[in-house]
């Protein structure tokens, strides 16, 4: 029996024991030492996670893909039931499901079992609800013991990337700490040093703890709706002309988590009824086509794709053939930032929260460290460097920091 940290996050997965005296992540698939965070479903066989679900997805195995399992944790859609085939699972049991077979890699992986396990957790699961967000935690606690971990603790994700970091520091600093990833945006300042790192109890260290429910589906989301959603209909006109289409379909259907919602019966007779009384059908026509053949993570995955590139190469065009043929929608660095500059500065605005709570000035802050997927959206970084100008820039490992963090975490709390 050993202990092991575990970052579940919402678009990838790690988890990491004590080697050597040091902290390792282990494989997860492959060779790769994350997992994305996603389970696919198919009739009569046993589900599938992390990469080999989304290629049974692409490559039209018939089943359910769900994918951004972390971000229903802290609201209603926990307790409640998606089809899955001819049964029905709640969806912390989908989670449950997920996470146990990322225990059973990890576990294969390391030749051991894991009975102890610390947790990754955002600041804030949930913006403004402490109950919710003491809720969720709650429900992540159950949903670990369920799957074999008898000791169950949780650690904030920024703090986590923090003591990943101090590995590497050399003199005492205060650092900010800014784990921007597919869900959240967290923030901590913490004093580090080399001494301090291996003292048992670090609470006088840190400075602040902040965080928004903001992450990389976010900017999925608001590109989606800004540059693919309108080709499908969204703000468009009903013949009867001071009305708009109804707008609830093309949300659902630009957020991960809400994708699944819109495979039934019910939503393409509604569909239907719209196209029918729509000023432009052949709009309503695409969208119907998308749900109708359970299309929307596809989708979902080409706007992610193209927010990718488009941070990396300043253009993109979105394909989308499989929709109509010879259909596309462009990207770029101007529209991606347009689209999605609101939540860039809700995210840069909680660096000035954090520094509050600290009662420290910009200039106090020596470090600036970056982890999570989401730190790579170039008006991101730019945010949030920009309220920080004497910070010297740190790049921690994107996808393994807080894993990494939090094993470490884990090692020092099993003694």
């Amino acid at each position: 029996m050993a202990a092991c940290g575990l970052d579940f996050g919402t678009s990838n997965t790690t988890l990491g024991h004590l080697s050597g005296g040091r902290p390792e992540l282990l494989p997860m698939e492959g060779r790769h030492l994350t997992v994305p965070s996603a389970i696919f479903f198919a009739p009569g066989r046993e589900p599938v996670i992390g990469r080999a679900a989304m290629e049974a997805y692409v490559e039209g195995v018939a089943g359910r893909l769900m994918r951004s399992l972390k971000s229903v944790l802290g609201t209603s859609l926990i307790e409640e039931t998606t089809p899955l085939g001819h049964q029905r699972l709640r969806f912390r049991d989908v989670i449950a499901r997920y996470l146990a077979a990322v225990k059973a890699r990890a576990e294969a992986a390391a030749g051991t079992e894991f009975d102890t396990v610390v947790h990754g957790r955002p600041v804030h699961f949930v913006d403004g609800d402490g109950e919710g967000d003491r809720r969720a935690e709650e429900t992540l606690r159950e949903i670990a013991r369920s799957v074999g971990f008898h000791h169950v603790s949780f650690q904030y994700e920024p703090i986590a990337a923090a003591l990943d970091y101090e590995r590497s520091v050399t003199g005492e600093e205060i650092a900010l700490i800014a784990d921007i990833g597919g869900g959240t945006s967290d923030f901590s300042i913490v004093r580090l040093s080399p001494e301090r790192h291996a003292r048992p109890d670090r609470s006088g260290d840190i400075l602040a703890n902040d965080g928004v429910r903001i992450g990389g589906t976010d900017f999925d989301r608001m590109l989606s709706l800004g540059t693919v959603m309108p080709l499908m209909g969204l703000g468009s006109p009903m013949k009867r002309g001071d009305l708009a289409v109804p707008s609830a379909y093309f949300h659902d259907l630009a957020t991960w988590s809400s994708i699944n919602r819109l495979y039934n019966p019910k939503t393409l007779r509604e569909i239907e009824e719209t196209r029918r009384d729509a000023a432009r059908p052949e709009l309503i026509e695409r969208l119907y086509g998308v749900v109708e053949g359970e299309r929307g993570h596809g989708l979902a995955l080409a706007v992610e794709g193209a927010k990718i590139a488009a941070s990396d190469t300043d253009t993109a065009g979105i394909d989308l053939a499989f929709v109509e043929p010879g259909l596309k929608a462009g990207v770029d660095r101007a529209s991606l930032e347009a689209q999605t500059g609101i939540l860039a500065r809700r995210v840069s605005e909680r660096v000035g929260r954090c520094l509050t709570q600290a009662g420290l000035s910009p200039e106090r802050i020596d470090a600036l460290f970056l982890t999570g997927g989401s730190t790579g959206l170039p008006h991101v970084r730019a945010g949030l460097t920009a309220c920080l100008p004497r910070a010297r820039v740190v790049e921690g490992d994107t996808f393994g920091s807080v894993g990494l963090g939090l094993t470490v975490e884990a090692a020092r709390r099993a003694g």
